[in-house]
């Protein structure tokens, strides 16, 4: 009998993993087969539409239809294209159940990481991946269009959407963009490049206006963008905020002259929602497409008849938007049969990203991974029961939700005991305490850099009583950890982990999972510390929830990005305040060591590149990966620049004792400046310092080096 059962186990896997390899062969078939039309072509075919189109029809599909669709033109044969929100998975929309537009609901769709997160993993293939399985959930969806990724700069801690985004650092938000543009328009799902440009605050978001030099731009704010732009990607969404004195959705100088014209940007340009005001504007701007419908083409056909625009200027917004879908192949792009999607896979990306992107920020006398002899462990915190994520348009709620207490008890068993609001005593008892805190960010508003009362008093309680206090945190940015960090055993910073997130964090806290992840972002001690302190009015305070009439009423204020292009740590370099933890930082259970760099200058004068190459070791007792970072210092310039630039980074995978070569080859660009005069990078000869490290603070070889 034993040996019939261990048949059919070994019959049932077998069968098993060949339904799902034939579940995912229509799905990479079609794929393999895809490939987008070129524009040259797509342009012909659209000018050929557009001829046919009545001036009706092409003011009809420049304005959007029930907030989140194209308008078809059935006589045509243009059918809608319906576009759906966010980067970290598909927003499934409940209201779509209660109309008559099931075609377009998902039965789910796995949350993944936040994006803040994937940025934490310095991991640009798995950024390809996970975007790729995002893109394959958009066609399982009907959905043309994916409203992500977010690209904008985590410029201050207390923004509410910078969990949608990657990060501090432009190089690596570039990076991480660009590979995610692939893996989405892979799938035949069209990427959408937002918010153009510096949205970096949610507070009264639509009456920012956002002050900023041509350099720090180019620098900082557009770098993402034109990887984005670079690695295909089909859209873009203007912002909220004005530029300049200016609203971006419907600024010449925004979308004719810095996107199209010097980023070379030939796609579709859509506003994000009920962010202009004026059609006139609009239609000359570059604009192509208002959502989520007309309101300041509201006018449109009066505007028209004014002469106040020209018809010349709904023909051009018409016909980006057909070349566009046109490139894409929309008007006959078929679904993924739902039952085809393998969410098994999904997860497993979701799962890797999430152990690759959880930061251990502190880990005093190797508390961490728990061994054998904590017997007692007592766990607490608001997300312990359930899961943490960011809100507003980028929710995805998942499908096989992991909660952290179901994780802790399959791991450790009877040594977990939960306690919502321990006491003293119970607090002391313990062997360890894992206390869970966090905030719960979203669009619409700014947070505070400080945590809530109520999470202060909970971590504050847990530190104070108990040494072996392992603090968790579940955020999606930085948080203010100034009163307990120096009291807290170890520093778990786990962000939102989406629907399995909380399973990788169970891993590193065993030790299954060797932690990697490295910060994206610089955590300051204090928020008065940040560059971007004091961006709000003299005499207001932040507010939550979605304060509409407020937002309409409140004044146009400026956020002055008077630290220019010194933003992150950059700033905090430049000014010599030391922050909590730097840009780049994050601790493993092993070590490692770096060693003989070398610098090959041979090929900069005939092809503009310059090879670094070093080793880096293992020499610890467990295998571990490690995010080796290469920034760039000038050391004497025309111009003001930064103690150091991050200019490369690759992440190893080293066993105990191994040792591999790294090498990474650097551009005149990454030496150059913006030059706003010449409108172009400027490259001005000198000398360099090549430095090579596990952060942006910890460099562990360098070299200077003439050019």
């Amino acid at each position: 009998m034993h040996k019939y059962m261990i048949l059919f186990i070994v019959l049932s896997i077998t069968f098993y993993i060949l339904y799902i390899q034939m579940k995912g062969q229509s799905i990479k078939k079609e794929k393999e087969q895809f490939q987008p039309l070129s524009y040259e072509l797509a342009d012909t075919k659209a000018d050929s539409v557009l001829a046919l189109m009545t001036q009706v029809e092409k003011v009809a599909i420049v304005e959007g239809d029930r907030s989140f669709f194209i308008r078809p033109i059935p006589r045509l044969n243009l059918p809608e294209v319906y576009m759906t929100d966010a980067t970290q998975g598909v927003h499934i929309r409940e209201k779509f159940k209660d109309l008559d537009l099931a075609m377009y609901q998902l039965e789910k769709s796995t949350a993944f990481p936040c994006p803040i997160l994937l940025a934490a993993t310095w991991n640009s293939e798995l950024s390809y991946k996970y975007a790729e399985a995002v893109g394959e959930e958009c066609r399982a969806g009907g959905i043309g269009i994916l409203l992500g990724p977010g690209v904008n700069s985590y410029r201050i801690s207390q923004c509410g959407r910078n969990f949608e985004y990657f990060g501090e650092d432009p190089f690596l938000r570039a990076r991480m963009v660009g590979e995610y543009v692939k893996g989405v328009q892979s799938t035949g799902t069209i990427a959408t490049l937002k918010h153009f440009v510096a949205n970096n605050t949610d507070y009264y978001r639509r009456k920012s206006n956002s002050i900023i030099d041509e350099r720090t731009l180019h620098e900082i704010y557009l770098p993402p963008f034109k990887a984005g732009i670079d690695a295909g990607a089909q859209a873009v969404m203007t912002s909220y905020n004005l530029l300049n004195g200016e609203w971006c959705g419907q600024s010449e100088y925004v979308i004719n002259g810095i996107l199209k014209t010097q980023l070379g940007f030939r796609g579709l340009v859509m506003t994000d929602w009920w962010s202009v005001y004026d059609g006139e504007k609009l239609a000359k701007s570059g604009q192509d497409l208002e959502m989520p419908y007309a309101v300041a083409l509201k006018d449109v056909h009066q505007l028209l008849d004014e002469g106040k625009i020209k018809i010349e200027d709904i023909n051009r917004m018409a016909k980006s938007i057909l070349r566009t879908c046109f490139i894409m192949k929309l008007e006959d792009r078929k679904k993924y049969p739902s039952d085809n999607i393998l969410y098994e896979n999904h997860e497993s990306v979701a799962l890797q990203a999430a152990r690759e992107g959880i930061v251990l920020l502190k880990n005093e006398k190797n508390i961490l991974p728990l061994q054998e002899d904590k017997k007692k462990i007592l766990v607490t915190g608001d997300y312990v029961e359930k899961i943490a994520m960011g809100r507003g348009s980028a929710e995805v709620k998942g499908y096989n939700n992991r909660l952290m207490l179901d994780e802790l008890k399959k791991e450790f068993g009877s040594r977990i005991t939960y306690v919502k609001d321990p006491n003293f005593d119970q607090i002391k008892a313990a062997d360890v305490v894992l206390c869970n805190i966090g905030t719960e960010d979203s669009e619409g508003w700014d947070r505070s850099f400080a945590l809530p009362e109520d999470q202060e008093k909970k971590v504050g309680d847990c530190v104070n009583n108990n040494p072996n206090t392992v603090v968790i945190v579940t955020s999606g940015s930085g948080i203010r950890m100034t009163d307990w960090n120096n009291k807290a055993r170890a520093i778990l910073y786990a962000w939102y982990g989406g629907q399995i997130g909380n399973k990788a964090l169970v891993e590193i806290i065993a030790g299954k999972t060797n932690p990697s992840g490295k910060l994206p972002m610089t955590i300051e001690k204090e928020f008065k510390d940040s560059p971007g302190y004091g961006y709000i009015p003299e005499g207001e305070t932040l507010y939550q929830g979605w304060n509409g009439k407020e937002e309409k009423a409140h004044p146009v204020y400026d956020v002055r990005y008077s630290e220019g292009i010194f933003v992150g740590y950059r700033w905090y370099e430049k000014k010599n305040i030391e922050p909590l933890y730097p840009f780049g930082f994050g601790l493993s259970y092993t070590s490692f060591e770096y060693s003989d760099l070398t610098i090959g200058t041979n090929m900069f004068q005939e092809q503009g590149i310059v090879k670094v190459s070093f080793a880096v070791k293992n020499v610890g007792n467990r295998r571990g990966l490690e995010t080796v970072q290469l920034y760039v210092q000038d050391v004497e310039s025309a111009v003001p620049r930064p103690l150091k630039e991050l200019k490369g980074f690759t992440k190893v995978d080293l066993e105990p004792g191994q040792s591999k070569n790294v090498a990474i080859e650097l551009t005149t660009k990454d030496f150059s400046f913006w030059d706003p005069e010449t409108k172009d990078w400027f490259f001005e000869k000198g000398a360099f310092i090549i430095q090579v490290g596990s952060s942006s603070k910890e460099i562990k070889v360098q070299k200077q080096i003439e050019l």
